[in-house]
């Protein structure tokens, strides 16, 4: 059985993969990855230094790998540079079977260009959701808004401050996904995904914007496990 590491876009934490288990056929062992600062890890201070959220990652990841086989690293938006960097991580302990599957990003060395850290909490969500081309409905709510955006706000930090730590390309295979519709990341960007990688790489679009993930989970999971199985 093949082993998926899943980790979400800024904010969202391991609860957006659980449909995904029941969209899988069974022959995916999916593991989401959670960060501090939302669901179960609600009580703890988010990161905001990558290589805090790397090792934390990286500790999890090491855990849910629980045997032989090959593993495939899911993540879109802010999730895609943090799962280029665990695939980092994994290659380096020794692990031979990696596959990144990188969504909804342009490349690792794509600097974002926005600001929002200083940002008042209304303009911050405001700027959020322009950039996801997405409305959270809890960050409109005084009482979920107030639980939402510590782990909201240093994930944006987070990415906006990310630079790649390896200059060399992955040596693992890379497939870079994409919403048909996407208006925030083009079919130009995501494919400097090749760049990334001394490996495989191949670019695979479905249908939907730059969220398209949200309803595309068993889509997602027939493309992944077709590759990882190949």
């Amino acid at each position: 059985m093949s082993v998926l590491l899943c980790l979400p876009f800024a904010g969202a934490g391991a609860g957006l993969f659980h449909q995904w288990r029941r969209a899988s056929v069974g022959s995916l062992d999916i593991r989401p990855l959670l960060l501090p600062g939302r669901e179960s890890r609600i009580e703890e201070e988010p990161h905001t230094s990558l290589a805090d959220a790397v090792a934390d990652l990286f500790v999890q990841a090491s855990k849910a790998i629980e045997h032989d086989g090959p593993i495939g690293v899911f993540g879109h938006s802010l999730g895609a540079v943090l799962g280029y960097e665990l695939a980092w991580r994994l290659v380096e302990d020794g692990r031979t079977d990696v596959r990144l599957f990188a969504s909804g990003s342009p490349a690792p060395w794509r600097r974002r260009v926005e600001r929002a850290k200083d940002l008042s909490d209304d303009e911050f969500v405001e700027h959020v959701e322009e950039l996801a081309g997405y409305r959270h409905e809890g960050l409109h709510e005084p009482e979920l808004r107030e639980l939402l955006l510590p782990a909201l706000r240093a994930d944006v930090e987070l990415h906006e401050a990310y630079a790649p730590t390896h200059r060399d390309p992955l040596p693992a295979p890379i497939v870079a996904l994409r919403g048909t519709d996407d208006l925030l990341v083009s079919r130009a960007e995501t494919e400097e995904w090749k760049e990334a990688t001394s490996a495989s790489f191949e670019l695979v679009e479905l249908t939907g914007g730059h969220m398209y993930l949200v309803d595309a989970g068993s889509a997602i999971t027939g493309q992944i496990e077709r590759r990882l199985h190949a």
